[in-house]
């Protein structure tokens, strides 16, 4: 009978929960909790090694850069973050002195940035701060039998915290040039800090402490560029305490480290990273302050984008982002208002989107009747087809080659690869330059005029162009006079699932349209990385993510002196072209102007006629939101959006109540 009872009270309140399929905490009710996922743990939490979007996903709310970009301003802008104000520059010569008023920059020897920080800024609640009532720490010198005792960060039930110095920037630039750590930029920031390598020698190393709240970066010449890597997350200011706690012997081997628990600044702490479940960001309760932007760009007044102006930041209280592993369960978790914001996959694409009769993109009536928004935007990334100039049949100088890439050029036609393989979602490359990026040039005077003719709009040269390039380079019909057989080509690809099939049989379709044969190999990634470094692959598909929005950022993967197989560079396709290389010497550390655009387009076509890559395109972001998600704009940049959304926890429930209501 007490059974019975209990079955009957248990259906009841089933029925009486109109949301029974939350996967979520009802202690996340009252708070304004955002809800993400996540298909991967990061790797690397810690600056001195983050390297990738998702792990910048995270670190980039924890830490703070001296410098960020302004969340809604275009072209992109950089604004103070941690610093009190933007860097003072000062000119010197090779002894040393500061260059008077006027300066040629053949003249200057050295650039200082001299960086002043906010004051009263303090680090988040951490047990690498904590002391006991003499001032000592309670954490820094671990028995044996403490450190067994603890399984997680949250053991540590006593956490301290203190002022952000001047002397915090300084230890992590000396981390970026340590060895031992491995920073992917050690290498890059040598041709920038000057005595780079000397980190140890405080006399000599570029980076110094000038007072409390102050320091300087010293740097070779002059570089416009430098600039922006102050608003990446290598340069966060990071505390001694931090690596003294967590270099302790046995803390690693239970993922107690930099890489798993970051110690920042920023609006957020991370206060739970379990791979096999969530990751959670909270509010840090020490965060310094800071006011949504007052300005912005013209429509964003219109689109609601400045309805928060000048309010205290963050709007968000906890960020919850939960392991998801495939696009289904999460998509269909999405349309029940349990992630707040989602990507498309392909298997989502058409019931989402659809193509209007202008060729732009538009919802769904399906996702508008639920208030869905979508937002689009253009990367600013480069997916390119290249060729090693070192191989003997694909690459070199001469006017056979080159021919023979451009009529290449021509047949792998990807407009038709972003509308079958993309749904659409990419932008067709006519040069190394993503929209967005300066010196990037619209219409004809930036169309590839050995790949495309204009017709009010770029369109793909006839195949018959091609066949007769390829003619003219020697291989009437695709034979290679040396065998009289079809002339086989290589790709070289880390494609090696049976997912990736169909675009590689695509690629040898492309081929097969000149004639050629197209013979894919397929490797894994390290081995792929191996043929790259020794020039031992032929052709190759890459990508590439702008660091910086500069495009000296893009162009420099075209310069010779950045070859890969010569010196180690991302210049992978190991072009060599000395007009080119003047120009890029001549435009990478001038400042935006019009000698700077026309010296950018010269070099654009330069590349564009030697065609080293094929250029490929660079994919749109397609972005779908709830309606009571504010305050989102693309920023291809910023690596610190989240606390300036906002969201409506009220509308949340009512949709997902109407949403998710039982069957009867």
């Amino acid at each position: 009978m007490k059974l019975k009872m209990l079955v009957a009270c248990v259906v009841l309140l089933a029925a009486c929960d109109s949301q029974r399929n939350n996967p979520y905490s009802d202690n996340d009710a009252n708070q304004a909790v955002l809800y993400e996922s996540f298909s991967e743990r990061p790797k690397h939490l810690d600056p001195v090694a983050a390297y990738s979007s998702n792990e910048f996903a995270i670190i980039g709310q924890v830490y703070e850069p001296p410098l960020q970009y302004h969340y809604l301003k275009r072209p992109y802008e950089l604004t103070p973050l941690s610093a009190a104000k933007m860097p003072t520059l000062r000119y010197l010569n090779a002894n040393g002195d500061v260059l008077p008023e006027p300066i040629k920059d053949t003249e200057i020897a050295f650039t200082d940035y001299i960086i002043d920080i906010k004051q009263n800024v303090n680090f988040q609640p951490h047990p690498a701060f904590a002391k006991d009532a003499t001032g000592k720490f309670i954490y820094h010198t671990l028995t044996s039998e403490q450190i067994s005792a603890v399984k997680t960060l949250a053991d540590f039930t006593q956490n301290g915290t203190r002022e952000l110095t001047a002397d915090d920037y300084v230890y992590q630039i000396k981390r970026l040039a340590n060895p031992k750590l491995q920073s992917p930029i050690a290498e890059m920031m040598k041709n920038y800090i000057v005595n780079f390598e000397k980190f140890s020698d405080p006399s000599g190393f570029g980076a110094e402490i000038i007072n409390r709240y102050q320091y300087k970066i010293r740097i070779k010449g002059k570089s416009p560029q430098f600039i922006f890597w102050l608003a990446m997350p290598f340069f966060a200011p990071m505390p001694w305490e931090a690596d003294a706690f967590y270099n302790q012997t046995g803390l690693k081997d239970k993922n107690i480290t930099l890489d798993w628990f970051p110690v920042g600044t920023g609006a957020y702490f991370l206060a739970e990273n379990n791979p096999n479940r969530r990751m959670i960001l909270l509010k840090n309760p020490n965060f310094h302050g800071e006011n949504y932007p007052t300005d912005g760009e013209s429509e964003d007044m219109k689109n609601g984008l400045l309805t928060d102006a000048g309010k205290p930041l963050p709007f968000i209280d906890k960020v919850v982002f939960m392991l998801e592993k495939e696009t289904i369960p999460y998509w269909t978790k999405f349309l029940q208002g349990y992630y707040d914001l989602s990507g498309i996959s392909s298997d989502s694409f058409d019931q989402a989107v659809q193509f209007t009769g202008s060729g732009g993109v538009a919802l769904t009536p399906s996702m508008t009747e639920k208030g869905i928004q979508l937002q689009t935007s253009v990367t600013l990334s480069d997916y390119y087809l290249g060729f090693n100039m070192l191989d003997a049949t694909v690459g070199g100088t001469t006017e056979s080659a080159r021919k023979l890439r451009q009529a290449i050029a021509i047949a792998v036609d990807y407009e038709e690869y972003i509308s079958i393989f993309m749904n659409g979602r990419g932008v067709p490359a006519q040069g190394a330059l993503p929209e967005g990026i300066y010196g990037y040039a619209n219409g004809e005077v930036g169309m590839n005029a050995d790949v495309y003719d204009w017709n009010g709009k770029p369109q793909r040269k006839t195949i018959n162009v091609a066949q007769q390039l390829l003619a003219e380079a020697g291989y009437a019909n695709g034979i290679d006079p040396k065998t009289n057989e079809a002339l086989i080509l290589y790709l070289d690809t880390t494609a090696i699932s049976t997912d990736d099939r169909p675009r590689m049989n695509w690629y040898r379709k492309q081929f097969e349209k000149l004639g050629i044969k197209l013979i894919v190999r397929a490797t894994d990634y390290n081995r792929f990385q191996e043929k790259i470094r020794t020039g031992n692959a032929q052709l190759f598909f890459l990508g590439w993510n702008a660091d910086y929005p500069d495009p000296e950022n893009f162009l420099f993967m075209l310069y010779s002196p950045n070859s890969k197989v010569k010196f180690g560079g991302e210049n992978a396709s190991n072009y060599e072209n000395p007009e080119f290389d003047k120009l890029f010497e001549q435009m990478r550390n001038m400042d935006n102007s019009p000698e700077r655009y026309e010296i950018i387009q010269k070099m654009q076509r330069i590349a564009q006629h030697d065609a080293p890559w094929v250029f490929g395109f660079h994919p749109k972001n397609f972005a779908l939101y709830h309606q009571w998600l504010h305050n989102l704009k693309p920023n291809l940049m910023a690596n610190n959006g989240l606390k300036y959304e906002r969201l409506d926890s009220q509308t949340r429930e009512e949709m997902r109540e109407k949403w998710n209501r039982p069957f009867q």
